[in-house]
């Protein structure tokens, strides 16, 4: 690409300013994430492209997780320059942010700074105050947390990303390359973040939300062996339609003990239970097999393709077609690597 070829929107300033902070504890590869997307020199993109900074929240040599030493462009003044200040995950959720962190990112939000949280360091940004009544997400396991905390927030544990305009925060570590390509589409136009994401082999932009990548519930190991059997029966003939009368005859047992064994042994109920388990199980047949999503949505108890797209969407915010083009580009990519 020539340069000045990129179509910066018209707020952007020329050449904008990048600055990730860095602290003692540092997570690496969410620090790594906003290197590689803004850091690494690309001179493809024309001379309008980032510049790049790195900022010392703490004094002396900084290390990051695994071993890894730090070497760093200054302090919290470069806060002061910058027009996007990323913060990489934090060093505890429960590890209070220094005030002289927080009043660094106010007074940059004051001027127009935009700020971005990736995994964890969105409790760095709820700290400051400048998510209150707006959305924001962070790695599911956190968001109960996160909400506890600054009930002001609105989390949103289903989504990779979330854009409120100034403030941006991602979901797990790894949506954090899902946030920072959508900053270069943001910034840049799609050409400039599709490019960016040929480099990193990764799909341009993900549909759909956590909930794609969040395991299945397993039995507690002491209730599970009591209904093994069960278990293994309904894995077995997900296709079937199973009433509570039904499944506690089987176990020769009321159905009120069925039930109470059951949430014991799942934390939920017979109903929900099948759910989680052809939701599991079409995911696989759908990244695993070129079947037609009609069969699999038989084969799994879904029955027809609309209701188990109807489940896909309320409870992975993506349809079955999409969910297999996501994850078998993704799988074409790692082969291609």
């Amino acid at each position: 690409m020539p340069n000045n070829a990129l179509n910066m929107t018209k707020s952007l300033p020329h050449q904008p300013l990048i600055v990730v902070l860095a602290y003692q504890g540092l997570c690496t590869f969410e620090f790594s994430v906003a290197t590689e997307v803004f850091g690494l020199p690309r001179p493809e993109m024309g001379e309008n492209w980032y510049r790049f900074a790195v900022a010392a929240l703490d004094e002396g040599p900084l290390s990051a997780t695994g071993g890894i030493r730090i070497m760093v462009d200054g302090g919290l003044e470069l806060l002061e320059q910058a027009d996007t200040i990323i913060i990489p995950g934090w060093r505890g959720t429960e590890t209070p942010v220094p005030p002289e962190l927080l009043n660094a990112l106010r007074q940059a939000a004051s001027r127009g700074c935009r700020l971005v949280s990736i995994c964890s360091g969105v409790f760095v940004l709820a700290a400051t105050g400048l998510l209150n009544g707006a959305q924001a997400t962070t790695h599911w396991r956190y968001a109960a947390q996160l909400q506890a905390r600054y009930p002001a927030i609105r989390v949103n544990e289903h989504v990779l990303y979330i854009d409120e305009g100034q403030c941006l925060t991602s979901a797990g570590s790894a949506a954090g390359i899902d946030l920072c390509l959508h900053l270069v589409r943001k910034d840049y136009g799609p050409h400039a973040a599709n490019l960016v994401a040929q480099r990193l082999v990764v799909p341009p932009h993900r549909d759909g939300g956590q909930a794609q990548f969040i395991p299945a519930p397993v039995a507690k190991e002491y209730e599970s062996s009591r209904l093994g059997d069960l278990f293994d029966y309904l894995h077995q003939h997900l296709h079937c339609s199973h009433s509570v009368e039904a499944l506690a005859n089987r176990c020769g047992m009321s159905s009120r003990t069925l039930l109470r064994r059951f949430s014991d042994a799942t934390g939920t109920t017979p109903a929900r239970w099948l759910l989680q388990q052809r939701l599991q199980k079409a995911r696989q047949l759908l990244e695993e097999s070129d079947r037609p999503v009609e069969y699999i949505a038989q084969a799994v108890g879904f029955g027809t393709a609309s209701v188990m797209r109807r489940y896909f969407q309320q409870y992975l915010n993506v349809s079955p077609r999409r969910y297999r083009k996501t994850f078998t580009t993704q799988e074409k990519l790692l082969h291609k690597a």
